[in-house]
């Protein structure tokens, strides 16, 4: 499948182009129409990726690790939100992870527990015991692009995959301006 400049094909036909964790995760959770496509991993990053392969930021979505943290508790969760958007991770995130405090996760740790790489991080293959929170904006999408877990590649999905993974939760997360 033709999408700006990418041509996409089932990402069971490549598994070369998605982290170990995403393809066990397509595989486990029974997720059909994943596509992938492979990319220049220089160009990986949301806006240079969506210049380069003809994209649009709003149908490019982020996934974004965020460490909880509540007196000695620490704990994951991940967020999933358009590329035109920014997440609340301090105001709606916090309240629904039941958290005193919410940041960004470190790099090391999210590259560490998630087997992915930075930059790659992808909704599908996250550690079952994480939080998903979805906002609602990417819901209203039929097709999302997300990353794949690793840099070389982009997934191209139906957004109504994210409510078959674990801990999926949608909410509106954006930041209001």
């Amino acid at each position: 499948m033709k999408y700006g400049k990418l041509d996409f094909v089932d990402a069971g036909q490549r598994p070369d182009l998605v982290a170990e964790p995403t393809g066990k995760a397509i595989k486990q959770y029974g997720l059909s129409d994943v596509l992938v496509s492979g990319i220049d991993a220089t160009l990986a990053d949301t806006t240079a990726f969506c210049e380069a392969y003809d994209i649009g930021m709003d149908v490019s979505a982020n996934c974004v690790v965020v460490e909880a943290k509540r007196g000695d508790k620490v704990w994951y969760a991940a967020c999933i939100i358009l590329a035109t958007d920014r997440a609340d991770i301090n105001g709606v995130v916090r309240r629904h992870l039941d958290a005193r405090k919410v940041s960004f996760a470190p790099m090391d740790s999210a590259t560490s527990m998630t087997h992915m790489a930075y930059g790659g991080i992808t909704p599908i293959g996250l550690p079952e015991s994480w939080a998903l929170v979805v906002d609602e904006a990417v819901m209203q999408k039929d097709r999302v692009i997300v990353g794949s877990g690793i840099r070389g590649s982009k997934l191209l999905v139906t957004t109504n995959i994210f409510q078959k993974l674990p801990g999926a939760t949608i909410l509106d997360i954006a930041k209001s301006n």
